[in-house]
């Protein structure tokens, strides 16, 4: 019996750490859109400014994996766009950049308005996709603005 009853605790969890697991790799990549405001002063990131549009602003670290091609990415959709730029900031030297901003994974991307303030956050790869969409309700919505 006792056999038996720590065969089901292991299933169990074992379950329980893959279904875990799959829910956070699903949000992973969600973007996040109910974020408090906050304006990025791009002299605080070593930045000489924002993008008049919109920023595509990274933030890596120099033994992640997934940033290089994050990197790419994010710089072939800034060049896209028109008045869109690509800040990309290692956060290795500075972990009071990661703590101000809440940073536990790298990559992390947040979208910033013309103005600096966070519009959309992303912890892991963003999709291209996702990353064109979130692009395009933002300036939208900044061209009914004005």
């Amino acid at each position: 019996m006792d056999l038996v009853s720590a065969l089901v605790g292991l299933a169990v969890l074992l379950a329980a750490t893959v279904a875990l697991g799959v829910f956070l790799r699903w949000r992973q990549n969600r973007p996040r859109r109910h974020i408090p405001h906050e304006i990025v002063q791009p002299e605080r990131l070593g930045a000489d400014g924002l993008g008049e549009n919109a920023t595509l602003l990274q933030f890596s670290t120099e033994l992640c994996a997934r940033c290089p091609g994050v990197h790419r990415t994010l710089a072939a959709v800034a060049a896209a766009h028109e008045g869109v730029r690509h800040l990309d900031i290692d956060l290795t030297h500075r972990p009071d950049i990661a703590r101000h901003f809440h940073v536990l994974q790298t990559p992390t991307t947040l979208i910033l308005d013309r103005d600096g303030a966070v519009q959309t956050r992303f912890g892991g790869a963003p999709n291209r996709d996702v990353l064109e969409l979130e692009l395009a309700r933002l300036t939208s919505e900044t061209a009914t603005h004005v």
